[in-house]
């Protein structure tokens, strides 16, 4: 794979006719961090033998002027600053994670500010959740 990528030409600057991002709009493929944590559903793999699918889940935050929402941060400095050191988090590219939201109705706040109080998540609820995902 490595041999592709460095035998794939560079990017050229784009000179087509595709929208580019609104002033103050990040990128679509800027990275984000999301808070999100593993999920897997019980299942029957094909050999007929018991199997688990896994599967992230973005966690979903309501917003007083905005309804449902998903937080992004720019960086996990300032993720962790905002919902604290436990909270399980992936990295992805907004305009993939606002395109998959939106089908929900859901918006996507970048670097929202959060009202101080309690994690969602603690150390010991991280602890806990590995022994439940073990099983």
């Amino acid at each position: 794979m490595l041999d592709l990528v460095e035998a794939a030409p560079p990017p050229g600057a784009a000179t087509d006719d595709r929208p580019r991002p609104k002033p103050g709009v990040p990128a679509y493929h800027t990275p984000v961090f999301v808070p999100a944590h593993p999920r897997s559903v019980a299942t029957t793999g094909s050999d007929g033998r018991p199997a688990r699918v896994p599967f992230v889940v973005f966690e979903l935050f309501e917003h007083p002027a905005r309804g449902t929402v998903a937080f992004a941060f720019t960086t996990p400095e300032k993720l962790v600053e905002a919902l604290g050191e436990a909270q399980p988090w992936v990295a992805t590219s907004i305009g993939p994670l606002a395109e998959g939201v939106a089908e929900q109705d859901v918006t996507v706040l970048l670097d929202p500010r959060v009202a101080p109080g309690e994690p969602n998540w603690r150390p010991a609820d991280l602890a806990a959740y590995a022994q439940e995902v073990r099983r």
